[in-house]
């Protein structure tokens, strides 16, 4: 049986993908089988004959369980534009169904762990009628929120927090990520965030442009049945 949980951020571009390819990266090194899952991604190029992300490719590349591109992220659209859109531009219908099916099938894969990679932020429409998080409602997955540490996060983090918890789902923790490097009162945002979000901080990834870094607190080892250590 394995473990699956849902990867969320404040916003876009807050790191999403830099965060879960270090948990598989975490999870591989204490001998975990995990599997990186992002059912919906737009921006990609296309290479060896079909469209691919470099997200997607990325948690291709952390994690231990492989399987074809197309299983790892099922709805690949070009333009950077909402996925729904795109989707309807080419006439391609993301439902929570087919989203269903799919990870469904890599449930089978032989995983222990599996990180699922939203895409955008939290409220992402799928169609008309749906959001991504109606799928993780479907599965449902416990949530860890990436907040993007900038100025505004906050207002961000806790509107996020508010809905997912809404819909009735378990918000595990919330994993700092300090994407500007000269964020004013940086300390005092983390621990204004700590006070407020009724979730555990399971990490943080402070600023750099050298070798990724998780500074991991226990709630994350415990989360994952890890024993101690760094990433």
């Amino acid at each position: 049986m394995n473990q699956a949980y849902f990867v969320t951020g404040t916003d876009t571009e807050v790191g999403k993908t830099y965060i879960s390819t270090l948990l598989l990266k975490l999870l591989a090194k204490h001998g975990k089988k995990t599997f990186g899952y992002k059912p919906i991604a737009a921006d990609a190029e296309e290479a060896f004959g079909e469209l691919v992300n470099v997200d997607a490719i990325s948690l291709m590349e952390a994690a231990t369980v492989h399987g074809t591109y197309e299983q790892v992220n099922p709805f690949c659209f070009a333009p950077p534009i909402a996925p729904h859109i795109a989707a309807k531009q080419v006439n391609v219908d993301i439902t929570v169904d087919k989203l269903h099916e799919r990870f469904s099938e890599i449930q089978q894969l032989g995983a222990e762990y599996i990180l699922c990679e939203g895409a955008g932020g939290w409220a992402l429409p799928i169609n008309d009628n749906e959001y991504l998080y109606d799928w993780v409602s479907r599965a449902q997955l416990p949530v860890i929120l990436v907040v993007g540490m900038k100025l505004g996060c906050l207002n961000h983090a806790f509107l996020t927090a508010e809905s997912i918890k809404q819909k009735g789902l378990n918000l595990v923790g919330w994993i700092a990520n300090q994407i500007d490097p000269e964020m004013s009162v940086f300390e005092e945002n983390l621990e204004s965030l700590k006070l407020r979000l009724d979730c555990p901080l399971l990490a943080t990834a402070p600023y750099s442009e050298g070798t990724p870094k998780l500074q991991l607190r226990s709630a994350l080892l415990e989360l994952f049945e890890l024993k101690s250590g760094t990433s």
